[in-house]
């Protein structure tokens, strides 16, 4: 079983919006920490985090055009990007109980298969 399925990506012109969902399968996140990354080529970003205590954080590049948000009772974590820009384009994942240090992706260990995101100009 897949633990985490992200959706809601897509092609928008920059400028526009679009707003991500990663789907949790089996365990609750009501106790899990759960981030967004996203990869272009072989580098993976980190985008977004949600703590269980209602703490967020996010990327410098994404300060303040995206919000990170989570629905414990759907059991999902949503990321919704404004303003976007073509370099925000990127294969986007989410990636749930980090070990250590939340925005460094070899932290987690339960990750989703990605959703595109292309923004042209």
């Amino acid at each position: 079983q897949v633990p985490l399925v992200e959706s809601g990506g897509g092609s928008v012109q920059a400028g526009g919006s679009l707003r991500l969902s990663c789907a949790a399968c089996g365990r609750s996140i009501s106790m899990s920490g759960v981030a967004w990354f996203r990869q272009v080529g072989d580098e993976r970003e980190f985008v977004a985090f949600s703590g269980t205590g209602g703490s967020t954080y996010y990327g410098d590049s994404v300060q303040g055009r995206f919000t990170i948000s989570r629905d414990n009772a759907k059991n999902t974590v949503s990321l919704q990007m404004n303003s976007l820009k073509p370099e925000d384009t990127a294969v986007y994942y989410c990636a749930r109980d980090p070990l250590t240090l939340a925005f460094r992706h070899p932290s987690y260990g339960y990750w989703g298969q990605g959703t595109q995101v292309t923004v042209f100009s």
